[in-house]
């Protein structure tokens, strides 16, 4: 699988004019002809403008006068912006459909300052959740229904398509679509205030076989993996000490009495690739970082600090949630 540098790591933001998919294609087409019109036109206003200040008087009678300020002034504008928001349209039409039978659907609601992400049925029902990480299948259409909690947000992923709002109140659609597997960065595009510039997410686009496999072990609940440099007696630990210090009334891990709302999901949280909504790479010591004092990290989020966590008991509570795959 290819990787693509992720937020918060040498290499982002991600590329915007690298299409990797047929709705990231269209919308890269649209901007280099948005692109080079702006050039033309410019090109003949500076012509104008020069002909007005510095050319032959006999110059300036041919082209002068009434007529040309309705040409150029009116009619000119008027059939250039008319085309390209017609071309525009018809280019981009198809991306913000509704749902149809058959298509897979995710919602994404942005929140202050991260991404909650839901897998739905047919029908719109909820099967899993997940928090700042799409998985979507190689080579097939996946709708996205965008909604806001609080603020407006926007969903851009450059190299899958172009970027849409989640506006308070309202449900957008959009379609991306990878056609082969990697991690592609994504960033919230639209000022949401406080750590805006910091609320990055990735997707990740799996062969279908593949996809099928890390759906089934989502679908499950939390199984923690104790791994060769970790004991069970650790995970344990971590996992009464998240218990003990308040954690559960924020996020969920099901299969266990955590059932929060207000935070992002963890029960797999372990198997992710960033944390913070996309600004740190995964690993124990990040998370202990990110326990010990979100805000330094990310200044603003809603994730209290805890430093009263002494360390043993910050490096199993890191240890249990990376266990959790």
């Amino acid at each position: 699988m290819t990787t693509e540098a992720t937020p918060g790591i040498a290499g982002w933001p991600p590329p915007v004019l690298d299409p990797a998919g047929p709705f990231a294609a269209p919308i890269h087409t649209v901007a280099w002809v948005l692109f080079v019109m702006s050039v033309v036109v410019m090109a003949i206003v500076l012509a104008a403008l020069g002909v007005a200040l510095f050319g032959p008087r006999k110059w300036k009678r041919r082209v002068g006068g009434e007529r040309l300020v309705w040409t150029a002034g009116l009619a000119f504008p008027v059939v250039v912006l008319t085309g390209l928001l017609i071309y525009g349209l018809n280019t981009t039409a198809r991306i913000a459909d509704a749902p149809g039978p058959g298509e897979m659907r995710v919602r994404v609601t942005g929140e202050m300052w991260w991404w909650r992400v839901a897998y739905l049925d047919d029908q719109g029902r909820e099967i899993l959740q997940d928090a700042n990480e799409v998985h979507i299948p190689v080579g097939r259409p996946v709708v996205f229904e965008l909604e806001s909690a609080d603020v407006i947000h926007s969903f851009w992923v450059p190299r899958l398509g172009g970027k849409t709002d989640m506006i308070p109140g309202r449900r957008n659609f959009m379609r991306l679509q990878a056609d082969r597997p990697g991690t592609y960065g994504g960033q919230c595009a639209e000022y949401c205030g406080g750590p805006h510039a910091l609320m990055g997410l990735v997707v990740v686009a799996h062969e279908p076989t593949r996809f099928a496999a890390w759906r089934d072990r989502q679908a499950g609940g939390a199984r923690p993996a104790v791994s060769a440099q970790e004991t069970p007696d650790l995970i344990a630990r971590g996992r009464d000490v998240f218990a003990a210090s308040g954690c559960a009334a924020c996020h969920t891990i099901r299969g266990t009495e955590a059932n929060g709302l207000a935070g992002p999901d963890l029960t797999h949280v372990g198997s992710r690739q960033t944390l913070g909504a996309g600004i740190l790479p995964n690993n124990q010591g990040t998370m202990a970082g990110w326990i010990s004092d979100s805000q330094a990290i990310k200044p603003g989020n809603r994730m209290p600090a805890y430093p009263v966590l002494a360390g043993q008991d910050l490096r199993a509570v890191a240890a249990y949630l990376e266990s959790l795959k």
